[in-house]
């Protein structure tokens, strides 16, 4: 058996999970511990997903209000249905988790209590086989979360960028250490009139690229190469840092930021901005000033992050790297 994982996002055979399976939230108990939603006021799930975690909140009290943000029509759609019992104290809106300034002034919304950010792919996007997020699937390579935009898919990035840029794109968001030879591979195909179109296009040619030999419960080699296409493709670290900046300005004193994580490059952000913001430096103990812009927001309060249980892993394989960390603005602090 192939397993595909993304850092340990772990997505196995579709036998074993599919768009009909039925929707986990990842660290859902923590999530709340973390939130604290029992205190009513407003919560903003800027990964809304197919909104498990949304719901948990609505249901924690009733003095709780949630404004969902997701860049996925559809999602939004399935958690529109979901979510709808509890009226007006849910409202959502189609958009990227960076434009959380936009979205509660275009809706009148003011001092969260609660922030959450859950990155990464959805369940959904993953067991949707025409999303070309899997090489489980053979379909197009698309990528995009947001397939009602105008944004480049997958396909088209590899047959844009230049053969280093590729092999950067590869190394950077995948880490993949035979990223040059892939890249290669991939421009030499297409210097034959043969671009990569699809998953499993893609997926064979990366095989080829790094000698592969198939054994049981291996992880494809193609697993970097997809995390890397889909991270460039829907810029996924993108002012990641600004976002949680924002978030922090936006919140109500003694509100609440919750990040779930799923790779390194992502947790790397969230760890080292958190730190900044609660006030440690970052400068080389060599320089004469900071520069680095820390200054005591906020208090840390994941001095280590949450990571799943076994049992929740068990019955949740994508959850496996799931990390959560999690702060509380202090009461000095002015909102924007």
């Amino acid at each position: 058996m192939f397993f595909e994982q993304d850092h340990g996002a772990v997505v196995r055979q579709a036998s074993e999970g599919g768009k009909d399976a039925p929707h986990r939230p990842v660290l859902l108990q923590e999530t709340l511990q973390c939130l604290l939603p029992e205190r009513g006021g407003l919560f903003v799930d800027c990964t809304l997903g197919l909104g498990g975690h949304a719901e948990a909140i609505l249901e924690s009290s009733e003095a709780t209000r949630v404004v969902g943000i997701d860049r996925d029509p559809e999602a939004l759609r399935l958690a529109n249905e979901r979510l709808a019992p509890f009226g007006s104290r849910f409202r959502s809106f189609h958009g990227d988790f960076r434009e959380i300034r936009f979205v509660l002034e275009e809706g009148g919304e003011r001092l969260p209590s609660g922030i959450l950010a859950d990155l990464g792919v959805s369940s959904l996007q993953f067991d949707t086989a025409e999303r070309g997020f899997s090489f489980r699937f053979d379909a197009p390579l698309d990528m995009r979360m947001n397939t009602g935009g105008d944004e480049e898919t997958a396909a088209e990035l590899l047959t844009r960028l230049s053969e280093e840029e590729i092999a950067n794109v590869i190394f950077e968001y995948g880490e993949e250490r035979k990223s040059r030879r892939i890249a290669r591979k991939i421009v030499e195909r297409r210097e034959q009139g043969r671009p990569v179109q699809t998953t499993s296009e893609l997926a064979a040619l990366v095989e080829r690229a790094v000698g592969f030999r198939k054994a049981a419960k291996s992880i494809h080699p193609a697993t970097r190469t997809f995390q890397a296409l889909r991270i460039a493709t829907n810029h996924e670290l993108e002012n990641l840092d600004k976002f949680l900046e924002t978030s922090i300005d936006l919140l109500k004193p003694q509100g609440r930021l919750v990040i779930i994580s799923f790779h390194s490059l992502e947790d790397r952000i969230v760890k080292r901005t958190l730190r900044r913001l609660s006030g440690i430096c970052e400068c080389s103990s060599r320089a004469p000033v900071c520069s680095c812009g820390a200054q005591r927001r906020i208090e840390i309060l994941t001095r280590r992050p949450f990571t799943p249980s076994e049992a929740e892993i068990d019955t949740n394989p994508r959850a496996r790297s799931a990390k959560l960390r999690a702060c509380s603005k202090l009461e000095d602090t002015l909102a924007a």
